[in-house]
């Protein structure tokens, strides 16, 4: 479904991608972790068209999308679920929804997702007419996922939906996170919690210094000496 080669993003003069190149097949929970600085994010946000890369390709369903505008993904099947959550903080938990599906045009549809997002996370029927920025910082996190999966996306991109959670919302997270890869959503993660999040995905990355230092099965990764060392051990970073 996604596929980047040779990708280079430069921030000013400074290299932050050099030469990444990766996988993520259709149907699969595709995994990225890293220490902080590692190029997580700079990688996701070039990827959904936040940032240009300076070379490389960047396919998704076969069409080379580097260089396209957030916008433009978000109709080729993307969605992005930010670091920090970004929701509006001004509307109603309604109208981030609504706003997620705004390239949308099928009403009758629309409603029946809103419904489908309240199911999946309960707590957002329960503060529907609430301002988001008044909300806690799971129930934001709940409601940046509903409101990307509002445009029915065929790839969503998570970037550290488990930060600065409780373990149990994490725990929530994570297992609606799975279902909506069970229903037909690939995804592709960043996360800090490198245990939780290469027990669910399918395949893993480790990113270092810009560059990928390793990949494979996530189970086998999980396993890993050197992951273990590095990410599972007595360090709380990934």
């Amino acid at each position: 479904m996604l596929a980047i080669q040779n990708l280079e993003t430069y921030y000013g003069n400074i290299r932050a991608l050099k030469g990444i190149s990766l996988e993520v097949p259709e149907g699969k929970i595709v995994s990225l972790i890293g220490a902080n600085g590692a190029g997580k994010t700079t990688l996701m946000k070039t990827v959904a068209g936040v940032l240009t890369p300076r070379s490389g390709s960047i396919t998704l369903n076969g069409k080379q999308v580097q260089g396209m505008k957030p916008h433009q993904l978000v109709k080729e099947g993307l969605a992005l679920v930010p670091e920090g959550r970004q929701v509006l903080a001004p509307m109603t938990v309604l109208e981030n929804l609504e706003l997620g599906a705004y390239q949308r045009n099928d009403r009758q549809c629309i409603q029946q997702d809103i419904e489908k997002m309240f199911a999946w996370f309960p707590i957002l029927k329960e503060r529907v007419d609430q301002l988001a920025g008044t909300m806690s910082g799971g129930q934001q996190q709940m409601l940046a996922i509903a409101r990307a999966l509002m445009s029915r996306p065929k790839l969503l991109l998570l970037d550290e939906p488990s930060m600065g959670l409780a373990p149990i919302i994490v725990s929530d997270i994570f297992k609606v996170i799975r279902q909506i890869n069970q229903e037909g959503t690939t995804v592709l993660i960043v996360e800090q919690n490198v245990r939780q999040v290469l027990k669910i995905a399918d395949y893993g990355y480790v990113l270092e210094s810009g560059q990928i230092v390793l990949s494979g099965e996530a189970q086998d990764l999980l396993h890993n000496d050197r992951v273990k060392d590095a990410y599972l051990g007595g360090k709380k970073h990934a």
